[in-house]
């Protein structure tokens, strides 16, 4: 019996969004860097993960703007 290998598929989330992985060759900081022309607030965001779901290796941005604490 031959195994095969699969990759996980990258999700990154940001506020509840789901946002697709745009060029699997880029490093999760440059899809953030990629994603904050969209949301600027990814500028001093946070990279969390990955947590990995069924086939998928999910990150998340969470960002500090904002809060208190």
């Amino acid at each position: 019996m031959a195994l095969s290998v699969q990759g996980l598929t990258r999700v990154f989330k940001h506020e509840g969004k789901t946002l697709d992985d745009p060029n699997s060759d880029f490093s999760v900081d440059e899809v953030m860097g990629f994603y904050s022309v969209r949301y600027p607030e990814l500028t001093t965001a946070t990279i969390h993960g990955p947590e990995v779901e069924g086939d998928k290796a999910v990150y998340e941005f969470k960002t500090v703007v904002g809060t208190k604490g």
